[in-house]
């Protein structure tokens, strides 16, 4: 049976989008793997094993097109209301928070932020699958 274990970004400023994902997650860095053309740093806590691999391409000066294929990153968080104030008081780049309901009850609540490349990051209630 497969594991995930990480999802893999290209970032233009490793310091940036590093401390983006720690205030955003409390996300720390886990490890870091440097090359001569690339950096890799692998972002966690202690929630789940699954990391953040932020890539970063040595020389690249221009931002990343994200163009129409990405979605999003998704985490869960245990109080929805605490943390949209929280990552809101830090001035990160968030949205409003979303109810969904489908057949009379609660589907999902959630707000998606935006990390200093553009990447869209939603942030849900844990609530039913959303654990």
């Amino acid at each position: 049976m497969a594991k995930a274990i990480h999802s893999m970004i290209r970032v233009l400023e490793e310091a940036r989008s590093v401390d983006f994902y720690q205030k955003a997650f409390g996300l720390e860095v886990a490890d870091r793997l440097d090359f001569e053309t690339f950096t890799l740093v692998y972002m966690s806590n202690s929630e789940s094993e699954f990391e953040l691999e932020l890539t970063v391409n040595k020389g690249r000066t221009e931002p990343y097109a994200l163009g129409d294929g990405y979605g999003h990153f998704a985490v869960s968080v245990d109080d929805l209301d605490a943390e949209h104030a929280r990552v809101t008081d830090l001035g990160l780049t968030v949205g409003k928070i979303v109810e969904f309901n489908r057949d009379g009850g609660l589907l999902a609540r959630f707000f998606f932020m935006t990390d200093p490349d553009g990447y869209k990051i939603e942030v849900l209630q844990r609530h039913g699958r959303f654990k």
